[in-house]
């Protein structure tokens, strides 16, 4: 792979962490991107959603989704989860893996990691 790969999410999610571990048992270079550290910018949860539906970035199962006040989980839009996943990186299912802007996998599936790397 000519470009570095890059792993976006939050250090202490343990989806993430078996994702690193994986990745790093299998010798795959790649740069963590720490939501929580780095932010996420508008532009780029764009870019992701020119790649992937939106409905696939946005995490509703986590806690983050279900504190959030009951106006902003209804009549969800694109632009609105972008303008959400922004504000709350949380939001957005986690890792995503990218190499040159094109996003590789969303959450950690073995088979999947096998299969790419």
């Amino acid at each position: 792979m000519d470009k570095m790969l890059t792993i976006y999410g939050i250090k202490n999610c343990n989806t993430m962490k078996k994702a690193m571990v994986w990745l790093d048992q299998h010798n795959v270079a790649y740069d963590f991107h720490d939501y929580k550290k780095l932010n996420i910018s508008e532009e780029t949860l764009r870019e992701w959603a020119g790649q992937v539906d939106w409905t696939v970035l946005l995490n509703k199962a986590g806690t983050t989704f279900r504190r959030l006040p009951q106006e902003d989980k209804e009549e969800l839009t694109q632009e609105k989860a972008i303008s959400l996943m922004e504000q709350h990186p949380s939001l957005i299912k986690r890792p995503v893996v990218a190499q040159g802007g094109k996003i590789l996998s969303i959450g950690f599936k073995e088979e999947e990691y096998k299969k790419l790397f």
